[in-house]
C-alpha cells in the first residue's frame, strides 16, 4: 500500500522510484533557480519550502506539517512528536 498522492500510484515500489525520480530532477531545479538564495538557512519555513518544491508534484501535502499518522515501509511518523527549530540568525 502506497501513501495517498496526486499521481494514483498504489504500488509502494512504484511510488519510491518516482518519488526518487521526481525529487532529484527537482532538486537540481532548485539549486539552479536560486530559491534557495532568498531563504533563510535553518528554519522551519525554509525545511517546509524545499519539502514542499521537492514534492508537490506528487503529494498535496508536501511542505505542510502533518496532523496524521504516517508510515513508510516499517518506518513509523507519528504526528505526536515535537521538534524544535533553531535559526542560524
Amino acid at each position: 500500500m502506497a501513501l495517498e498522492n496526486k499521481l494514483g500510484i498504489t504500488d509502494s515500489a512504484e511510488l519510491a522510484r518516482t518519488e526518487e525520480k521526481t525529487s532529484k530532477a527537482r532538486t537540481m531545479k532548485l539549486f539552479e533557480s536560486g530559491i534557495l538564495e532568498n531563504l533563510t538557512p535553518g528554519t522551519f519555513h525554509t525545511l517546509a519550502e524545499i519539502r514542499k518544491f521537492l514534492f508537490e508534484e506528487i503529494y498535496e501535502f508536501a511542505g505542510k506539517v502533518r496532523t496524521v499518522n504516517i508510515a513508510k515501509g516499517s518506518f513509523r511518523c507519528s504526528k505526536g512528536l515535537s521538534y524544535s527549530f533553531t535559526s542560524y540568525e
